[in-house]
């Protein structure tokens, strides 16, 4: 049972530090030390997406580890426990963002190149602006649900059976 407790609280740990990590230190820290906004942007654009694939499999993991730990304690796998719940929001929006958001801003940088070089007021630059507040409001809710998460699994895993 301390394996699978082990389990959850890294995934956890995975994904909400590395969300943290890439949203106080990688982003801007690219994006003041490169040379221009446009390899600034490659390299946040693609760390985010090793980002999501770390937060897709920590989500597994915990869900995975997290029924069977309830399984095993509880009798139930308690599968609409809160932290589940949020867990699968989570996921939900990391979905969304890796597979929606992020590829149409991916066309929109590869259709215009150095946003940099167009007007503010351009049709693509406007759209991708729009996607990159999208892709800012859902990763800042992953975070927000994932501080509660970790918070309702600490309290779950300090109750006493």
């Amino acid at each position: 049972m301390s394996f699978l407790r082990f389990l959850m609280l890294l995934s956890l740990i995975a994904w909400i530090g590395g969300l943290i990590f890439f949203a106080f230190v990688l982003a801007p820290t690219a994006f003041q030390v490169l040379p221009n906004t446009h390899l600034a942007g490659n390299v946040v654009g693609r760390a985010l997406g090793k980002l999501h694939w770390i937060a897709i499999v920590s989500g597994f993991v915990f869900l995975a580890s997290s029924l069977l730990y309830s399984r095993l304690t509880a009798g139930t796998a308690h599968v609409f426990a809160m932290r589940h719940v949020l867990i699968i929001l989570m996921l939900g929006l990391t979905l969304l963002s890796q597979f929606w958001i992020i590829p149409r801003m991916d066309t929109l940088r590869a259709s215009v190149g150095d946003f940099a070089t167009v007007t503010l007021d351009n049709p693509a630059r406007v759209q991708f602006d729009a996607l990159h507040v999208w892709s800012t409001r859902v990763e800042g809710a992953v975070l927000l649900l994932g501080l509660v998460a970790a918070y309702l699994t600490a309290s779950a895993l300090n109750s006493p059976r």
